[in-house]
């Protein structure tokens, strides 16, 4: 039992009962405190609520953002190991071939054009997926090694949406557009809807189930191409399913989200700590971890000060002194 509890699925197990305990207590924080009990009650369909304030906020309002916040964390952690195997690269994250970038530039055109809230989402999902599009077309056409070819695509075509959300940034309105521009970018759920939520969540699970069946292959791509062909593995065609997975799940998780760093590249390596390398335990123990992050870094965003803090601000405080100690600990990250 002392062997389980301290090995791989012992880690898991216990990832699972956090998350499960970080939702409920979750569900009960906010301006308007749901008692646990009374809330665990409902849920199970023991009691009703006295109130259908309290029913509306728990169903519409903190529900969809804590399953949403729990869905987009274990999509960038995930995405972020994905991309880590792949690439070989320890520094690889969601954002490592444009994902980011491009749902920046989707969600600032639409707000530019002051489209409506779901339209921001589409152009941000749909600016996404294509830059991730443009990217592997311009890495198939590079000569000589395929993975580098990729990255230093994506990142041309990254500092050419940096350059592009600059532009729309000096063209916007400075008193209205602009202040919701740079907001956007920062990442937030505050304005998280049960829509937004079945937006996200069809992109985010189909990209997940194939990384979680498929996740033993990817131990086979780290130990390198002519390694993993002499096995039979079908190298170019599972990095390019690896690849589209991991850049669909960012694509929803960052079109209504926004722009929330270091999940993608801190969470995998913490949990490496923990369950080692191997990605049979890695992926199901990243994607707990990522998930319960967020949603804790969400609660501190919603409940610490009075003004509801950007998601990306925190997570950039939380996860650069991690990584730090990460790489200062044992010389590397890996």
């Amino acid at each position: 039992m002392r062997a389980f509890l301290r090995g791989p699925y012992g880690i898991i197990a216990l990832l699972s009962l956090l998350l499960i305990a970080a939702v409920l207590v979750s569900l009960s924080l906010g301006r308007y405190p749901i008692p646990l009990g009374a809330m665990i009650n409902r849920l199970l369909g023991v009691r009703e609520f006295d109130s259908g304030r309290t029913e509306a906020i728990l169903f519409n309002v903190r529900l969809p953002r804590v399953i949403l916040a729990c869905l987009a964390g274990s999509a960038l952690a995930t995405a972020g190991a994905a991309y880590q195997g792949v690439f070989q690269n320890p520094l690889a994250s969601p954002d490592i071939l444009g994902a980011s970038g491009g749902a920046a530039v989707g969600a600032a055109l639409a707000i530019l054009l002051r489209l409506p809230a779901a339209m921001i989402t589409i152009f941000a999902f749909s600016a996404s997926l294509a830059t991730i599009a443009l990217v592997m077309l311009i890495g198939e056409r590079v000569r000589g090694r395929k993975i580098l070819g990729l990255i230093l695509a994506g990142m041309m075509i990254s500092s050419l949406n940096s350059a592009v959300i600059s532009f729309m940034k000096l063209a916007a309105d400075p008193n209205s557009v602009l202040p919701e521009i740079v907001y956007w970018l920062m990442g937030s759920l505050a304005k998280t809807k049960p829509s937004s939520l079945s937006f996200a969540a069809f992109p985010i699970l189909l990209g997940l189930a194939p990384l979680l069946i498929f996740r033993w292959r990817i131990n086979l791509l780290t130990l390198g191409e002519d390694e993993a062909q002499t096995m039979g593995v079908n190298v170019r065609r599972l990095r390019r399913m690896i690849t589209i997975c991991a850049t669909l799940i960012t694509a929803g998780a960052v079109s209504v989200s926004g722009i929330i760093g270091w999940a993608g590249l801190v969470i995998p390596h913490l949990t490496r700590r923990f369950v080692g390398n191997d990605y049979r335990y890695l992926m199901p123990a990243t994607m707990l971890f990522g998930a319960f992050f967020l949603l804790l870094i969400d609660d501190i965003a919603r409940n610490l000060f009075a003004t509801e803090i950007p998601l990306g601000i925190l997570t950039s405080l939380a996860g650069a002194p991690v990584f730090l100690w990460l790489i200062t600990r044992k010389g590397d990250v890996w």
